[in-house]
């Protein structure tokens, strides 16, 4: 069993898609799962089609035309005339369904977190079966699987968690129970214990193909997107990345945390766990070695494998005299922001204890500051503590690599590197692991 993942612009037109089928059918593998994302680009316009509803703006029904137009039109050029109706049917009634949640929440002016899942799912939806369609349309025999019914999660609508018990077995049944050798699933989507559509997060379709994976134990699993997998830094910033032809689970879970664009970050999880090797590689270029993501590699790769970065991240530091030697403020400050549900990126504590400082999305500071004012109200009032200090317009830098523990002075190098050319480092954090990441 392999499981294929193509993402968004793998998918963007019928053009890409023949593209993607090209690449999967002669694929060797006894078995395979292809999981796929929305077109490129419907994922934004869905969200924007609740936005619109929500705020009393009629122009949410021009957005919905537009995007049944595409579908429509992708389904006319893929499919010969002949196997056109049944699936320009499917799109149809599945457009139908997205206007009328979002003529509710026209209705009502308001977009609830489980309302805003049930709209972006038609973005997997409509891709999965339009391509099974025109694999229906070609002669391939193989079953679509509805994510929604396979993959079961909490309630955390937006971004739910997995209850990977139920899953296993639903997703290990379903296949066992088919006779096919091919199986195409939406991405994204999944449902709570009511059957009420949850989504995983953006980026999710790469955690739908490891969860999957995962569940089969699969041989491989292949993340196939518009890249020839994950380089040593952001090519648009530094002109001399290069491709890596291999990276441990650990140094790709770093990267993917701090930037990485090419693999959502949840999904090395369960791959890991199964010890299943994780591909990257390149839709439009299948021919490119790719990266490979498994337990073990070649130390002669080079002790550090990436540098990955990211930009518009604010700083908060929590200060004084009144913090050293007491227990709690530490689990006061993360209660505070996780009330919140602010993600804190970076986490750096003087050894003193009287000060404490997190690293967040910028767009998160002002929920974040009034939350830690008001959790320490009573400290500031009393001069123990200072209310919470604020920088903005920092970026996070990390530099990654398993082997850099067994040689002395990386950091160093880095430091020197970062002050000859002017740039102040704010804040420090280093796990016992010895990958590095700065403010």
């Amino acid at each position: 069993m392999h499981v294929l993942k193509f993402g968004g612009t793998s998918v963007a037109n019928s053009t890409n898609i023949k593209l993607i089928t090209d690449i999967f059918l002669p694929h060797p593998a006894a078995q395979k799962i292809v999981v796929v994302s929305a077109f490129s680009g419907i994922t934004d316009q869905l969200i924007a089609c609740g936005q619109l509803a929500e705020a009393g703006d009629e122009r949410y029904a021009e957005v919905i035309k537009g995007i049944e137009k595409r579908h429509l039109d992708t389904t006319r050029e893929l499919l010969p005339v002949s196997n056109q109706s049944a699936c320009l049917s499917v799109v149809k009634q599945l457009c139908n369904e997205l206007e009328t949640i979002c003529e509710g929440v026209f209705s009502l002016q308001e977009l609830s977190s489980r309302s805003k899942d049930r709209i972006v799912s038609f973005g997997e939806l409509l891709s999965s079966k339009i391509i099974s369609g025109y694999l229906q349309a070609i002669g391939h025999a193989h079953t679509w699987l509805d994510s929604r019914q396979l993959i079961k999660t909490d309630s955390q609508f937006g971004n739910a968690a997995v209850v990977f018990a139920i899953t296993n077995e639903n997703i290990r049944q379903a296949i066992a129970q088919s006779q096919e050798a091919l199986f195409v699933a939406p991405g994204f989507i999944a449902s709570n214990e009511h059957n009420l559509t949850t989504t995983l997060g953006r980026g999710g379709s790469d955690y739908t193909a490891a969860i999957y994976a995962a569940a089969l134990q699969a041989e491989a699993l292949e993340i196939w997107t518009d890249v020839s997998g994950m380089m040593t830094a952001d090519p648009r910033w530094v002109s001399n990345a290069k491709p890596l032809p291999a990276i441990s689970y650990q140094e790709a879970m770093e990267l993917s945390h701090f930037g990485a664009k090419v693999i959502y970050p949840p999904t090395i999880q369960p791959a890991m766990q199964m010890k299943i090797p994780v591909w990257i590689k390149n839709s439009f270029a299948a021919q490119d070695h790719g990266t490979v993501i498994q337990h073990e590699t070649n130390s002669d790769n080079g002790f550090i494998r990436g540098i990955s970065s990211i930009s518009n991240i604010s700083l908060i530091s929590l200060e004084g005299s009144g913090m050293i030697g007491i227990p709690g403020f530490s689990k006061r400050l993360f209660e505070a922001l996780a009330n919140e549900k602010i993600n804190v990126i970076l986490i750096t504590q003087g050894s003193s204890e009287h000060s404490i400082c997190v690293g967040i999305h910028a767009a998160d500071i002002q929920r974040a500051s009034a939350a830690v004012n008001a959790a320490f109200e009573i400290e500031i009032a009393g001069k123990k503590v200072e209310p919470v200090a604020v920088e903005s317009d920092l970026s996070i830098v990390a530099l990654v690599g398993d082997q850099m523990k067994s040689h002395p002075g990386i950091s160093g190098q880095m430091f020197s590197a970062l002050g000859r050319n002017g740039i102040n480092v704010r804040a420090i954090a280093q796990g016992s692991s010895e990958k590095i990441s700065l403010q």
